[in-house]
């Protein structure tokens, strides 16, 4: 997969800036630019999701990893990814909180749902660095999407060298089971919806919540029996399984049939939101190129904080920097 670039973070540095980004002609610019536009490339990043209420700090970690925090000095739940427990019991009683509430439980805001309606017609594909399934939940096709990084509702061997997943909801339901949690609309089937993890401090409070999983629910590899682990990029054991490796070739199929078509003029939307430091070159810095090399595209940056371009094509790129959910309620409201 050709994802990287002629932009290196040195060509981007400093980055171009937009006197517009936060007024009311680059929104409009920009809902002109989705109206005319014949193809739109959606990447999204963790502002995205954060902008749609899944937040890794403050009140929503409190609520669920009150007792991690105190005990292993934690401070939110992306460090909690990286933090060293005790054991496997402690490391999946983590895991199965973090997946269920970022994966499983629908996103406070309807973000997602209005990205959606503002693409329903127009050519587009989706490629996300995002592993929580928001698109999916919010009814993107699945053949409009390619997920880079993974998929929380996975589990994939921690060896090096898999190629299989695996996937994981009833096993995480029974996770949280173990240590005493409840949810919203419980039922006998663990496959079935089970709405909002109930958090503590509403049932009851932490007495009950205990902080490991016993040993018969931590999960092993049925091919080489080796822990599992989350379905998530992180180091070399990633697995890229059939389904990645089919959204991949239909991504990549996807730009080379259009941008055949850029010849003809046809005009394409590069839309990046939300993208962050971790990882711009699987999008970012690619959009960017792809902008550089034809006079047709338009790149846009939705950021909070983080809208920047290229210098090279500061005459083609929209930035706003402010919050996506409350940009896309703006775009949608102007028809």
């Amino acid at each position: 997969m050709p994802f990287t670039s002629l932009f290196t973070p040195s060509a981007i540095n400093p980055p171009a800036t937009d006197d517009r980004d936060t007024s009311e002609d680059a929104i409009t610019r920009l809902t002109n630019t989705i109206h005319d536009a014949d193809t739109m490339v959606v990447g999204a990043g963790s502002g995205m999701s954060t902008s749609a209420g899944y937040t890794y700090s403050g009140e929503r970690f409190e609520r669920y990893f009150s007792d991690f925090a105190r005990a292993y000095g934690i401070g939110d739940m992306y460090s909690g990814g990286f933090a060293e427990y005790p054991d496997l019991n402690t490391y999946w009683a983590w895991w199965s909180r973090h997946i269920y509430i970022n994966r499983y439980m629908a996103p406070p805001k309807n973000t997602y749902g209005l990205l959606r309606s503002l693409l329903d017609g127009h050519d587009y594909t989706v490629i996300t660095t995002n592993v929580d399934h928001c698109f999916q939940r919010a009814g993107f096709p699945d053949d409009r999407l390619f997920c880079t990084q993974g998929d929380y509702g996975l589990f994939q061997s921690s060896r090096t060298g898999t190629s299989r997943t695996y996937g994981n909801e009833r096993d995480i339901k029974r996770m949280l089971l173990a240590q005493g949690f409840t949810f919203a609309h419980m039922t006998a089937d663990t496959a079935d919806d089970w709405g909002e993890l109930i958090a503590p401090d509403e049932a009851g409070g932490w007495a009950g919540i205990g902080m490991t999983i016993p040993d018969d629910l931590i999960p092993y590899c049925p091919e080489d029996g080796s822990p599992m682990a989350p379905n998530l990029r992180c180091d070399d054991t990633f697995a890229e399984d059939e389904t990645w490796h089919e959204c991949a070739e239909r991504y990549q199929t996807f730009l080379d049939t259009r941008r055949a078509c850029e010849a003809d003029g046809s005009r394409t939307l590069f839309l990046d939101l939300g993208s962050g430091g971790n990882t711009p070159i699987i999008f970012k810095f690619p959009f960017m190129q792809w902008t550089s090399v034809n006079r047709n595209t338009i790149y846009t940056s939705i950021n909070l904080g983080e809208a920047v371009t290229a210098p090279q094509i500061a005459d083609r790129s929209i930035l706003i920097n402010a919050d996506i959910d409350a940009t896309l309620r703006d775009i949608a409201s102007r028809g």
